[in-house]
């Protein structure tokens, strides 16, 4: 817990109150100065005090309390005529004492009550409060502006979003890599902001709000702090599941707030992360149209582009779901830009690398170029990430500089998981390496599937032996034949297994395996139309429920074309699991020596793998697309 003055102050109240109780009991009564005097070890009854007297072993005599007390000293016979310190206690009426001691001229001395302990009492009992209620209330109003403190117990209607007049993100549009096309929508931006009169002297209007679409790890929200760096203006910032509480109106009014603060420091923008919390389709889901998310929706449109409007406002919303907004958020006049920031290409790869290797120690081998070819799908938060655990690998092995090797096996890592303990020789590692040929042969060895990288042993997350493929550059369109020599490859395991050790001893090993062919043949044959059923796309791109659309899943058609669709999965499935346990067939020979070989040096390189089936068999030109950086 952070440490503040306040924190100790408020630690500090409770040992003053037991304190102020100490003192009050043990000196508030305050002692008079002659009090010391009024102090006696022994006491001594009225009637031995008047027999002292008639025998004249009195010396002197000191009254107090009103004369209800008297501090006697007297002469013991008993103690070799030393002087004795007695209490009397004297009866309330006793006129005639101070007579006799004056005729027996016995020094005596009255000594008044001194009533001091009252005023410390009213001191005590007056300031002392005052001061703790005064403390209290001040330390009540300081924390007003605590998030959580008690002073927002009313106040959870506010905007929680954070500002900054001058946002200082340290981040810059230098600093955003990769994503070219959306960096130059957003410098618009900027420049509206920054010079309008450019664009009003045509007769063109601020865009109101621009909405950042594109998978996780992309750049969205780094876009936005670029944005917030370079444009110079107000700057907030808010996650949409911020808005949404368990009270009734409280989204609602804090979109409203929020809004409130923008109009008083216009120009400026509002950075809305995750936006699919609030803005998911409304009439929908259990709660109908009167529930607390579309309450907040509802004040969001009104804001954005309603009757009053908000002249010099720009609203950035960010998020990796745009099927389940809102229609009427994505309107021009709310929205009037959707710019998609998607997995950057082999170039923007390169750019991202080039970004988080500034403060990488790399060594004079690494080539950047290569590693840009070699992760294709990656997007930037995965490129940093692959950076990152190869700077781990590079220090856990106490190196200088980070070399190729321990790219490589930051790549596996990122894709497959931590390595494991490499497996003993066994019956078991023996069948592993049956399974992963098959994979790599069949990939090998049909042409529409992708060149094999290496294949291992060591086992990497849950799986015990690994398969890598090279995919070529961006394959935005896949034709059948390499969808079915996929099905082929992902069956390859499988084959081998039951062509080499029988049918009874088929393993689990394929389990992942099998659903990858599953959803491959399925697809083909209900969305892609690559099927005897024809050219129909018969499934959406999602059946899941409770996205802000359906609570159930429509079947899309009957249950006469549901039984042939599962006929022509079943075929595509068969034919290409035939062809695999084939091709392992006519192979026999290559596999049992690839299987030697991968059990003693447990890894294979892709070129060295395909220059030993080639011994054997012809294999056929790939054609593979080399990319221009």
């Amino acid at each position: 817990m952070k440490f503040s003055w306040r924190t100790a102050l408020l630690c500090a109240i409770p040992a003053l109150v037991v304190g102020f109780f100490l003192w009050q009991g043990s000196f508030a009564t305050s002692t008079p100065a002659n009090m010391g005097r009024n102090a006696a070890n022994t006491r001594m009854t009225y009637g031995r005090f008047l027999e002292y007297l008639d025998a004249d072993r009195v010396v002197s005599v000191d009254l107090y309390d009103g004369g209800r007390t008297a501090i006697v000293e007297a002469i013991d016979s008993e103690l070799d005529n030393r002087i004795q310190r007695l209490r009397v206690d004297l009866p309330g009426n006793s006129p005639e004492l101070i007579s006799r001691l004056r005729q027996d001229k016995i020094h005596f001395d009255v000594h008044p009550t001194r009533n001091d302990g009252a005023i410390w009492g009213l001191l005590g009992n007056l300031i002392f409060p005052v001061l703790l209620i005064g403390g209290l209330f001040f330390l009540f109003r300081r924390s007003n502006n605590v998030p959580g403190g008690p002073g927002q117990a009313m106040s959870f209607g506010k905007s929680r979003a954070r500002f900054q007049m001058e946002a200082k993100t340290g981040v810059m549009f230098d600093d955003v890599a990769g994503i070219e096309e959306a960096k130059e929508e957003l410098q618009e931006v900027v420049t509206f902001l920054k010079k309008p009169e450019r664009f009003t002297a045509v007769g063109a209007r601020i865009p109101k709000g621009v909405l950042l679409v594109g998978p996780p790890g992309t750049g969205k929200t780094l876009l936005a702090k670029a944005i917030a760096g370079e444009a110079g203006v107000p700057f907030f910032s808010i996650s949409g599941s911020e808005f949404v509480e368990m009270f009734v109106g409280v989204g609602a009014s804090r979109v409203r707030d929020l809004f409130k603060k923008a109009k008083e420091n216009a120009p400026c923008i509002i950075f809305i992360d995750e936006i699919d919390a609030v803005g998911r389709q409304r009439g929908a889901g259990i709660g109908g149209g009167n529930d607390e998310r579309e309450q907040t929706l509802n004040q969001l449109l009104t804001e954005m582009d309603g009757f009053e409007g908000n002249t010099g406002i720009i609203v950035i919303a960010a998020t990796n779901r745009p099927d389940v907004l809102d229609a009427a958020l994505l309107r021009p006049g709310r929205f009037d830009r959707q710019i998609t920031v998607d997995v950057p290409d082999i170039k923007g790869r390169l750019e991202v690398l080039k970004v988080h290797a500034r403060n990488k120690k790399l060594a004079d081998e690494i080539s950047l170029d290569a590693i840009a070819r070699r992760t294709p799908g990656f997007s930037g938060a995965d490129l940093a990430n692959l950076l990152n655990e190869a700077a781990i690998l590079t220090a856990r092995r106490r190196k200088d500089a980070i070399t190729m090797l321990e790219i490589d096996d930051a790549v596996d890592r990122v894709i497959a998981g931590m390595e494991g303990t490499p497996l003993v020789d066994s019956k078991s590692k023996r069948l592993i390496a049956y399974h992963e040929i098959g994979h790599a042969i069949i990939g090998t060895l049909v042409k529409g599937h992708d060149p094999v990288q290496k294949v291992t042993l060591i086992p990497r997350g849950q799986a015990r032996g690994l398969t890598w493929f090279a995919p070529s550059e961006e394959q935005m369109l896949i034709s059948r034949a390499q969808i079915l020599a996929r099905i082929q490859g992902a069956l390859g395991g499988r084959a081998a297994e039951e062509v080499v050790f029988g049918d009874a001893e088929v393993t689990t090993g394929a389990g992942n395996d099998l659903q990858q062919v599953s959803g491959m043949a399925r697809q083909m044959v209900t969305r892609f139309g690559m099927s005897d059923l024809g050219p129909l796309s018969l499934e959406g791109q999602s059946s899941e429920v409770f996205l802000g659309r359906d609570l159930m899943v429509r079947s899309e058609y009957s249950e006469e074309i549901a039984a042939r669709i599962d006929a022509q999965v079943r075929t595509i499935v068969e034919h290409c699991y035939d062809d695999a346990r084939r091709i392992i067939r006519e192979n026999r020979v290559v596999i049992d020596r690839l299987v030697d070989l991968l059990i003693e040096k447990e890894t294979i390189d892709g070129e060295e793998f395909r220059q030993i089936v080639a011994e054997y068999t012809d294999i056929p030109e790939k054609e593979q697309y080399t990319p221009q950086l």
